[in-house]
């Protein structure tokens, strides 16, 4: 590894931010305090974030507040993909795999094709797996029908022509592979875009705000005591209607509107390991395992993502870490098609877990339904539950749904700006909504001068997780040079991006930036270093 060489000392950014910037904590506060709300969302994971976005765009006055940061839990912990489901088709779910593919392709298309980018799936059929090479042939080709063709035509490859494309491919007792087409993503920057979204249609938003306790009037859940995790400040919002979207702790809240109340779900945790790769990969892997689960071995952000385990979870959903014996039944399944010399344990910088919230009730939970679940709660606080990452749009609308059929309609009265949720546009695009080709190519024609021009690697980074705001970002570097440098000698971020993350993007902490607005982390190159200089930076926020 590269050492990290000194790096500028940033003598000048204590400057005040931009006009355009994302408002102080202070003045969201004041805003939060003194407003009253149509909707108050409390859960910045991506159920919540989709629903605020939508009711903003609704016309609906929308507060949206979390605990941590946005998407700081399981919504930045999946195993960033957007796909239709190749497995429901074994249990005859087809109407929800055409669904989920035409969520898939819309997001991936027309709402952030900036955000997302298609990849090929070998699935590969070893002699005595669990499933042979004809049935998997039918089902990769009927799951490309349902997505109308659109990733090509599903069909079988031989396993010389895939060993050319995933070089680290087990060949041995392979017969043949199958060949689909699905889409990946960085859930933690789609999820942030979305954030944005929503504030840019008026909600207003604050992360590493805890709810301390509900606010009641006349028995009903009219809006919640807060305590800011950054500073101490205590605050409360008052809403017309509550919205419990808090994941993991989503009976944590319904217990607070009612000490009664039975737990409604049931969770399951998903670990996932990150290698550096050994050689460059053209496809990802899905090995199936048995005959429900698989598992995966995906190329992304310049490394090789593995998982994921499926296994009911009953602790504190803080808790959740990657456990020794789950680093050993990746690797132990991922060995099924790869290679040994990709699955060193020397080759792993970031392990991660997250929890998928299923409805409640008994059997193995690799076989439940990923069903979003919208229950009300004796204070009429509404409480939303589980879905899937690919659906995100689908869940905010369906939220939505819900909100305007409750009896007396109590967001009716919204005033003459609600627009219901069926009469807005299908496929409003993300903030940033460019081709990320076009953005790279402009990065680096017009760089920064005098001096260096902007590196492939970097330009193509911005391109691909900010979109065309990947201008504001140059326009920082070109205006001190000293944020135009790598943060790490071996990532393609450079420090305008922590600026940026800080002055736009609700940054507070050096998590929030090293792990969620960069992947820095994820990378294993986030050192003692860069981690001080982080905070030093974030601590001259105005």
């Amino acid at each position: 590894m590269t050492t990290l060489q000194s790096g500028p000392a940033f003598p000048a950014l204590g400057t005040p931010p931009a006009a355009g910037s994302a408002p102080s904590r202070a003045e969201t506060r004041d805003r939060l305090s003194k407003a009253s709300y149509d909707l108050l969302v409390i859960g910045g994971g991506i159920l919540g974030i989709s629903t605020a976005w939508h009711a903003a765009q609704s016309g609906l006055r929308v507060a949206l507040v979390d605990a941590g940061d946005f998407a700081g839990a399981t919504s930045s912990a999946s195993s960033k993909l957007l796909h239709g489901g190749l497995r429901y088709l074994q249990t005859g779910a087809v109407k929800l795999v055409a669904e989920n593919h035409f969520e898939r392709r819309a997001v991936s298309r027309q709402v952030a094709p900036h955000l997302a980018n298609p990849l090929t799936f070998y699935l590969p059929v070893y002699k005595g797996g669990p499933h042979g090479a004809a049935k998997l042939g039918a089902g990769v080709f009927a799951y490309s029908a349902l997505s109308a063709f659109g990733d090509g035509v599903g069909h079988l490859l031989s396993p010389a022509k895939a060993a050319q494309d995933v070089p680290e491919l087990r060949t041995d007792n392979l017969k043949a592979v199958a060949v689909y087409g699905d889409d990946q993503m960085n859930d933690a920057r789609m999820a942030l875009m979305t954030v944005r979204a929503a504030a840019e249609a008026g909600a207003a938003v604050l992360n590493h705000a805890e709810v301390t306790g509900l606010r009641f009037t006349g028995g009903r859940v009219t809006g919640a005591d807060l305590k800011d995790r950054v500073d101490g400040a205590e605050f409360g919002v008052n809403a017309r209607l509550v919205l419990n979207a808090t994941g993991p702790w989503v009976d944590h809240l319904r217990k607070m509107e009612n000490p009664d109340s039975a737990p409604s779900i049931r969770l399951s945790k998903g670990a996932h390991l990150v290698l550096k790769r050994t050689a460059p990969w053209k496809a990802a892997l899905a090995t199936p395992i048995d005959k429900y689960r698989i598992t995966f071995a995906l190329p992304w952000e310049d490394m090789l993502l593995l998982g994921t385990t499926d296994e009911e979870y009953e602790g504190d959903p803080a808790d959740v870490r990657v456990t020794e014996a789950d680093t050993a039944q990746i690797l132990d399944e991922a060995a099924f098609s790869i290679r040994d010399q990709q699955l060193s344990r020397d080759l792993i910088t970031y392990s991660f877990a997250g929890l998928r919230v299923l409805p409640g009730g008994p059997g193995d939970t690799s076989k439940a339904k990923r069903e979003t679940v919208v229950t009300e709660g004796r204070g009429g606080m509404l409480s939303v539950a589980g879905g899937k990452w690919t659906t995100f749009r689908h869940i905010g609308r369906t939220v939505m749904k819900k909100l305007e059929s409750l009896p007396g309609h109590p967001l009716g009265g919204a005033g003459e700006d609600f627009v219901p949720i069926s009469e807005l546009p299908k496929k409003l695009p993300l903030p940033g909504i460019a081709n990320p080709r076009a953005v790279a190519h402009r990065l680096l024609v017009d760089g920064p001068a005098p001096g260096p021009r902007m590196a492939p690697d970097t330009a193509r980074h911005l391109a691909t997780h900010y979109g065309s705001l990947s201008f504001d970002i140059a326009r920082l570097a070109n205006e001190n040079p000293e944020l135009a440098e790598r943060v790490h000698p071996d990532a393609p971020e450079i420090w305008a991006q922590v600026v940026y993350a800080r002055d736009n993007e609700w940054a507070e902490t050096a998590d929030d930036v090293l792990r969620r607005r960069t992947t820095l982390t994820i990378r294993g190159l986030a050192t003692d270093e860069i981690r001080g200089k982080v905070e030093d930076l974030l601590g001259k926020k105005s």
